[in-house]
């Protein structure tokens, strides 16, 4: 199967699984993390969701050509029908972690920037190398990239296609945290399981806050968010919070 998909304490696992050929994506394994996005948006027991590939050798390398031919219409009748493959999928307020165990590049590193959190092992390689085939990297690559690190280190690897590993990905701040390859998961694990353990509305509202937040003057933003904070403190999740904070137990969240 080429995307395995499971779901354990309110987290979603999902693995790109084609390890023969760098979990690059075919036809099929596009449409099923279509359907696999669907579910993680609408499903209210998932309140995380983790992406990763198999093997420590790749985590996605974008599009398997050798599996996608070659598009019979012309772009404008695809994008008028279908729009974008891929990243508007990956739209949800839930938080979404990839955990990068190789080489993420080309779409594999575009469907990284989509995610909230990146961590990668200390093998990964990251890189747009769409220009040595007289392509681009039109998902989100160019966009998203130079906003996720410094501008000047975004243009580089955009214009040259140069690839970047591990360590420099960490000093300039596409991941934020580097692991030995058999800590991957372990990490990604953790981190999932804090963030269903916190008030799932809250973490949709912050998550919201912060995404909306920087297309936003920051009056707006701020503005934006006491709104929002507003909208949260009526909840009864909000009060069974602060029950069990003076409890001293655990807190039973409804997400409502």
């Amino acid at each position: 199967m080429g995307v395995e998909f499971k779901k354990e304490n309110h987290i979603a696992f999902i693995t790109l699984n084609r390890p023969e050929a760098m979990n690059s994506l075919d036809p099929e394994s596009t449409t099923r993390l279509a359907e696999i996005w669907a579910d993680v948006r609408t499903d209210d027991d998932i309140r995380v969701a983790v992406l990763t590939g198999a093997g420590e050798k790749s985590f996605c390398t974008g599009t398997d050509m050798k599996k996608t031919p070659p598009p019979a219409e012309c772009m404008a009748s695809i994008w008028l029908r279908e729009g974008q493959p891929i990243i508007p999928h990956m739209k949800t307020w839930k938080p979404i972690i990839c955990a990068i165990n190789g080489y993420a590049v080309g779409g594999g590193l575009e469907m990284a920037l989509a995610c909230d959190l990146r961590i990668a092992s200390s093998n990964a390689k990251f890189g747009l190398t769409e220009v040595k085939v007289a392509s681009l990297a039109g998902l989100n690559g160019t966009q998203c990239l130079p906003r996720a690190i410094p501008q000047a280190v975004a243009m580089k690897m955009l214009l040259t296609g140069e690839m970047i590993d591990a360590q420099e990905a960490y000093r300039v701040g596409l991941i934020s945290d580097v692991v030995r390859p058999e800590e991957l998961m372990d990490l990604a694990t953790g981190y999932a399981t804090k963030i269903a353990g916190n008030a799932p509305l809250s973490v949709k509202a912050a998550k919201q806050a912060a995404v909306m937040g920087l297309d936003m003057p920051l009056d707006h933003g701020i503005a934006f968010s006491h709104l929002l904070w507003g909208t949260l403190r009526d909840t009864e999740d909000r009060k069974e919070g602060f029950q069990a904070f003076s409890e001293k137990r655990k807190p039973e969240w409804k997400g409502r």
